[in-house]
Order: structure tokens, then sequence, then C-alpha cells
């Protein structure tokens, strides 16, 4: 049994996608950052940590199971932007964003037989100039509220992305690849 310690319902989606079939664990663990911590250190401690502690939580009722994690996190200049917390923070990240790229980390852990395996990716995503009307006009939707970033690559704001480097799904939340490989290297059968 594949246990996926996310409320993700993209992470969901993309795993589905791969033909995964598997049990939403939910786990709530602190995502605060550390202050000695880069950005990829923390989006990898924080998928490892969500990982580890599901599995503690699961094998206190199963043998043996198979837990997979994904933490995702925006850089602009080593920052991290997080999700908006209301509209005029909303307004604040896409105002960041606007002509500007910025790297999408998104780490994958997978806690199986006592182990943690982790891969991590790096992403380069182009925004190309927003207008203030367009700005507030996608902050009025509810799309970017509960988004790193305040964006969602698959939704409304496909369109302010004029370049990617790297991948859509890790942006989106799950790096497809990275996560078929730890499945694979797992003995995890996929499709």
């Amino acid at each position: 049994m594949i246990y996926l310690a996310s409320r993700s319902p993209r992470r969901a989606e993309l795993l589905h996608q791969i033909g995964v079939e598997f049990v939403v664990h939910d786990i709530d663990i602190d995502e605060s950052r550390l202050s000695t911590e880069s950005p990829a250190e923390y989006v990898c401690r924080i998928a490892s940590s969500k990982a580890r502690v599901a599995a503690e939580q699961i094998a206190k009722s199963e043998e043996s199971c198979v837990v997979l994690a994904a933490d995702t996190t925006i850089v602009i200049d080593e920052d991290i932007i997080g999700k908006p917390a209301d509209r005029d923070q909303c307004r604040c990240i896409l105002g960041q964003l606007s002509a500007r790229q910025h790297m999408v980390l998104t780490a994958v852990a997978l806690a199986s037989k006592g182990d943690i395996a982790l891969r991590l990716t790096r992403n380069r995503v182009s925004f190309r100039s927003l207008s203030a009307r367009e700005i507030e006009a996608y902050c009025a939707t509810a799309e970017p509220m509960d988004k790193a970033g305040a964006y969602a690559i698959q939704g409304k704001a496909a369109m302010f992305i004029d370049h990617l480097e790297g991948s859509y799904s890790a942006v989106m939340g799950l790096p497809l690849f990275e996560t078929a490989e730890l499945l694979r290297n797992a003995e995890i059968e996929l499709f």
C-alpha cells in the first residue's frame, strides 16, 4: 500500500496520471524555515519530514508501508515566497513575479523499509509583464489563495508564463519523472 502524505488535489491527480493507487494520509508538521537553511535545504527537509512522520504514524498500525511526500516552494532572490494570506499579499506576490524569472523547487521523498529516498527538482519559470488589472482579476479568483507563489501553472495563470525550463509536473507540485524513479527503485509497479 502506498500512502500520500499530502492533502493536495494536484498531487493526487498527478499520481493518478501515472497509474499509482494510494491512500491519502493527512499529515501536519511545523513547516517553519530554519534561519540557516537555503531554500533547497528547506524544501528537502520538509518533504523528508512529511514522509518520515507519516511513516512513523502508519507503522503503529501496519507492519510495513511506503509513504510518498512532496513539498514545493517558489524562490526569488533566495527568498521563499509562500502562499498568500489575503488578497493584498496575493497582489504583492504577483507584482514580484511580473516580468521576472523565479525558481520553483520541488522535493519528493519516499519512505520505505525504514529509509527515505529523496529527489529535488529545480525549475525556472518566467512570467511576462502583468498589468495591475490582470493581477487584480486573478487575485479575485479563488485559484491563487492556496498556492505557493500565488499561482497555479495548470490554471488561469498559465497565460502569464512565457517560459518554463524544467518539469511542468514539478511546478504543479509533484515531479513525475523523479516520483516514478523513486517508486520503481522501491519495486512499486506503475500503470
